[in-house]
């Protein structure tokens, strides 16, 4: 699930190419239309499905439509790659231990939106990134994978995010194959 640009998304198709993760993109589920992660998908061939939050009335019919495409693509684990929605326990409660968010901070702290921003504005010198189970309340699931990254002198939101984005690539194929494991013990 994407709402941006998809690099996450695309990180994930690649490992699953080079088959560093076992596992197969079966869909990616977008809830802008027109957003880069959409135009990712059809290069990358991987089906791309609209399911746009504007035409729904309520989370919970976002997230009702979001399960029933789930559902119909046999999806097993779902990864939360820079979805910008908040999503329901009815989501949650679908895909127990299943669903997988990448957040832009070592959680606990910073989370919600801007977490980036919250690090810059807090002053520490450490910031990263975190791969966790979603849980109703936000950014609050069990961690499976951290990556620390140091702010630098002279950092602003644009560079810190980068380099913040290049462990998130790097952390959520090791994170989906974790919670794949968690599973199948």
């Amino acid at each position: 699930m994407a709402s941006g640009t998809g690099s996450n998304f695309e990180a994930l198709v690649a490992a699953c190419r080079r088959r560093t993760l076992q596992a197969e993109v079966v869909l990616l589920v977008v809830n802008n239309p027109g957003c880069g992660a959409q135009e990712r998908a059809a290069r990358l061939g991987v089906p791309c499905q609209l399911i746009n939050h504007r035409d729904h009335p309520s989370r919970e019919s976002l997230d009702g439509a979001l399960i029933a495409a789930l559902q119909q693509a046999r999806v097993d684990l779902v990864v939360m790659a820079g979805w910008m929605r908040i999503v329901t326990p009815l989501l949650v409660e679908a895909y127990p231990d299943r669903l997988i968010n990448i957040h832009p901070s070592l959680l606990p702290s910073f989370r919600g939106l801007d977490a980036v921003g919250q690090a810059l504005a807090a002053g520490v010198q450490l910031s990263g990134c975190s791969a966790h189970l979603v849980r109703a309340e936000v950014d609050a699931g069990p961690v499976l994978v951290q990556a620390a990254v140091p702010v630098l002198a002279g950092d602003d939101h644009t560079s810190l995010a980068a380099r913040i984005q290049r462990q998130e690539h790097r952390i959520l194929p090791l994170a989906v194959a974790l919670a794949a494991a968690r599973l199948a013990s």
